[in-house]
């Protein structure tokens, strides 16, 4: 097998797992039957031991292309050669049947000549920890896991299926305008096979699910396709059960290769969730805001051990997500360790009380009103927050060398008494607003007194500290400062001098901070460009914008999809793909084509 990059990846799901699927025709990675279940496939993290499921043609001199049907999560993988051409579709239906299983498809067809074609399906379950046994006949394999706690799974096919050990593979041939279909499943209805003769229907519907649901979309702008692109991923990693939201749909890929920076991405972090919700709003998607707002309203009534809310859940809103490593499992690239859960749900991270006082503010702006029962948990979690939002924090980089005041923790703090207020006026609620106009007013003096340095002539990463840090590209977005402030525009000029490349932007300066505690250094953070395109539109610098903007368009990968970080050499790094950059794509190309068609954004937010 061939070592494929992390950028050499398109994705399919259905709202409940998603799979890797590479440009070599292999699956993987997959987490089975939901986001955050044990791997099946995990060959992007140990390529011997962590299984795949690959349709690969015996071509030569092969050439491939990748694309998405237009408008929808549906992948196509072209084979280009001169003896023959194929294609491969890859899907997971959409659903209407509630016990449906969930279903990888995949089609190949030949366009011209005549292509053999192997197929190897190789399951590891439980992260490539469990054994299995495996039952063949002609037309189906089934698979069962020694460990309980990971589903049986069945594989059915229109070619022959011979077992190669606990595995499976075929060897076909076809001609142009035949087809092979491949059908992964989970246990179905008393043992039933799937309707291999209404596969094309299944595949009608799902194309229909996506083309009607971004349809919904209110962007016209430019970018329109990247911006599309950047919203249908968004939806795939929307929970259909639940309406949250996970960060990524990976776990373990590394922010350096070799290092150890590798966390697991498979929650709900309240902070990728609220600024998803922003990105979608702007986009006209109301339904997944109050989806996720039904979700949150659960949170609000647990009591977390650091305050009324954790960082993040899983997806059907459990606290304890317990970080382990996988020491069996090499790792991306040798990337050790390969962790999974993560122990960052036990900090303190005060900023998320903002974003999530922003995103009710904002489904109640653009959505239905609070409920009371909602506005008093709100009381009750601003009234912790007045108490505790002078405390040090791990923050929104969630460092692991101990806890801070840091600035964008304090100017999240503001914009929840802030938002709390503006909502209270707008829907004439009641609340102790003197006191929370107090707290708010006091916090907004702290930023101005304790974190600036007037030698650096800006806003510092945390009290006492002269380090700066890119979380300060949100401060105009969050409306906390004036977009054309000299005090923002000099802090602007700062970070460009420290922590821009061009159009690439570092988080913070690893090696000189230590802040976070680990070794080694990251790549550049994908999301934080976004943010400085989005601050420099702010601030009118609509030319310099586009142009940067525009280039950072160029570092995504063919199907238009990031990571979480881009190495100095455009290497992507991280979890793959990640929400939170593209949902920061969405947000600085709605603002940047507003102000570039001269429209008024001011009554935004």
């Amino acid at each position: 097998m061939t070592f494929q990059p992390i950028e050499n990846y398109g994705v399919i799901g259905n709202m409940k797992s998603i799979a890797l699927v590479g440009i070599n025709g292999s699956i993987d990675f997959l987490c089975y039957p939901n986001f955050d279940s044990p791997t099946v496939f995990a060959s992007l993290l140990d390529d011997k031991q962590g299984g795949r499921f690959q349709i690969e043609p015996q071509l030569t001199g092969m050439r491939i292309r990748q694309l998405y049907l237009p408008e929808t999560n549906i992948l196509i993988t072209r084979f280009l050669a001169d003896e023959g051409v194929a294609e491969l579709t890859d899907f997971m239906p959409m659903e209407t049947k509630a016990q449906q299983p969930n279903e990888i498809v995949r089609i190949v067809k030949v366009i011209r000549g005549s292509v053999s074609f192997t197929m190897d399906c190789q399951p590891r379950f439980n992260y490539a920890s469990s054994m299995h046994r495996t039952e063949v006949t002609d037309r189906c394999a089934r698979f069962f896991p020694a460990d309980d706690a990971c589903p049986p799974m069945t594989l059915y096919s229109t070619a022959a299926l011979q077992p190669q050990a606990e595995d499976v593979c075929s060897h076909f041939t076809l001609q142009a305008d035949e087809t092979a279909t491949f059908v992964l499943s989970g246990p179905r209805p008393q043992g039933e096979p799937p309707e291999m003769q209404v596969i094309d229907l299944r595949f009608q519907q799902t194309v229909r699910f996506w083309k009607a649901w971004i349809a919904k979309s209110k962007y016209k702008g430019r970018w329109r396709e990247m911006v599309q692109r950047s919203a249908l991923l968004l939806k795939l990693l929307i929970s259909r059960e639940h309406g949250s939201l996970i960060a990524a749909p990976t776990f373990s890929l590394p922010e350096k290769i070799g290092g150890v920076r590798n966390w697991d991405y498979r929650f709900t972090w309240l902070r990728d969730a609220t600024f998803t919700l922003y990105a979608l709003i702007r986009l006209g998607f109301l339904e997944e805001t109050e989806a996720f707002i039904g979700w949150l309203k659960g949170r609000l009534s647990d009591d977390a051990e650091r305050g009324p809310l954790q960082v993040m859940y899983g997806t059907d809103g459990r606290q304890k997500l317990d970080e382990l490593a996988l020491d069996h499992l090499s790792g991306y690239e040798n990337s050790r360790p390969v962790r999974i859960g993560n122990a960052a749900y036990q900090q303190l991270q005060l900023d998320i009380y903002g974003e999530m006082m922003d995103s009710i503010y904002l489904a109640n702006k653009y959505g239905d009103p609070i409920s009371h029962a909602g506005w008093q948990d709100v009381q009750r979690v601003l009234e912790w927050l007045g108490r505790n939002w002078r405390r040090a924090d791990e923050g929104i980089w969630e460092v692991r060398g101990g806890a801070r005041e840091f600035l964008h923790s304090r100017v999240m703090c503001w914009v929840a008494f802030d938002r709390a207020l503006r909502l209270a006026r707008k829907r004439s609620l009641s609340g102790p607003l003197e006191e929370w106009q107090r707290i708010r007013d006091e916090i907004q003096n702290d930023i101005f007194t304790n974190f600036w340095d007037e030698g650096l002539q800006a806003f510092v990463q945390s009290k006492g500290t002269n380090d700066l840090d890119a979380s300060a590209l949100l401060m105009p977005m969050m409306r906390f400062i004036s977009p054309v402030d000299a005090m923002w525009l000099s802090t602007l000029k700062a970070l460009e001098k420290t922590l821009v490349e061009d159009t690439l932007v570092r988080r913070y300066d690893v090696e000189r901070t230590q802040v976070d505690g680990l070794p080694d250094g990251e790549g550049h953070f994908t999301a934080c460009s976004f943010w400085y395109v989005e601050c420099l539109a702010r601030a009118g610098d609509l030319e310099k914008a586009q142009l940067l903007f525009e280039k950072l368009l160029g570092y995504a990968n063919h199907l238009g999809l990031y990571s979480e970080q881009l190495g100095s050499n455009g290497q992507h790094l991280g979890n793959f793909p990640q929400a939170f950059t593209h949902l920061a794509l969405i947000s600085a190309a709605t603002y940047l084509d507003r102000a570039l068609s001269g429209n008024d954004e001011a009554a935004w937010r």
